[in-house]
């Protein structure tokens, strides 16, 4: 498929770049078949694309959870391809899973503690910064991390991954089950983050409002790149509207319809 063209940065170095990526779950059994991605530094990088197209596999594998069979991802000029998830969070990989992404049965304080256990000694400095981003989770800090809504624990799981101050912050579906009110809370605090100076990949089922807050997208379609370019290219491509967007608005709709 023809691709959207997009501003290139090749003056700046990228945060993290995935480049012909070939990864899945089994040996011979690829869900991705030559992805590519670059994020530069200040931009919120949207993943679209319609179920099953390897959107999360993506991140994943970014993220050493997914093993890469081929291809390479880069963090600024270092090879991180296949470390394991650990290392990456101490060389500033921030990942968000879209579930099972709280200890619920701790308090929202001790997740945000369990977030810097790598550095202990700036625990009080990252809490004072993580209440300001989310005050709400200030005003609740000793209650129970399991007693919280679905929004407000997609803000603490944001909230203990940025813990550990990430370069990049990768997020797998951060919107999924939220009422239409609750997914734009989630935007909006997103471009948030983004503005602090975090570079934000992520992955989302809403793919209008994504095209709408990110500066850049790409499209992906069984494992491959289909289209990239920025947010607002992409939002009015007729292709891209014609192939994707009407059929994953319907998607999002249902599916709003089950949030909270």
């Amino acid at each position: 498929m023809t691709q959207t063209q997009s501003s290139p940065q090749t003056a700046q170095q990228a945060v993290v770049e995935a480049k012909d990526v070939v990864a899945g779950y089994l040996p011979g059994v690829n869900i991705l078949n030559g992805c590519s991605l670059v994020a530069y530094p200040g931009e919120m990088i949207g993943i679209i694309g319609p179920n099953g197209a390897g959107k999360s596999t993506l991140l994943k594998a970014m993220f050493g959870l997914v093993k890469v069979h081929s291809g390479t991802v880069m963090l600024g000029d270092r090879d991180i391809t296949n470390l394991r998830a650990n290392h990456l969070v101490e060389m500033g990989v921030g990942f968000v899973p879209q579930n099972n992404n709280v200890f619920p049965s701790l308090s929202i304080e001790e997740n945000l503690r369990m977030g810097l256990f790598l550095r202990p000694r700036k625990v009080q400095e990252r809490l004072r910064a993580m209440w300001d981003l989310f005050p709400v989770l200030h005003d609740r800090r000793n209650q129970s991390a399991g007693a919280l809504s679905g929004g407000e624990r997609q803000s603490l799981a944001m909230a203990r991954a940025l813990m550990m101050e990430p370069s990049v912050l990768l997020l797998d579906e951060p919107s999924a089950g939220l009422s239409p009110v609750r997914q734009d809370e989630t935007f909006l605090r997103t471009r948030r983050i983004n503005k602090t100076g975090v570079c934000v990949v992520m992955v989302e089922q809403n793919a209008r409002r994504c095209l709408q807050i990110c500066d850049r997208g790409y499209v992906l379609d069984q494992g491959r790149d289909a289209y990239s370019g920025t947010g607002r290219e992409l939002a009015k491509d007729p292709k891209v509207i014609e192939l994707y967007l009407g059929t994953l608005a319907e998607d999002v709709e249902s599916e709003s319809h089950e949030g909270h």
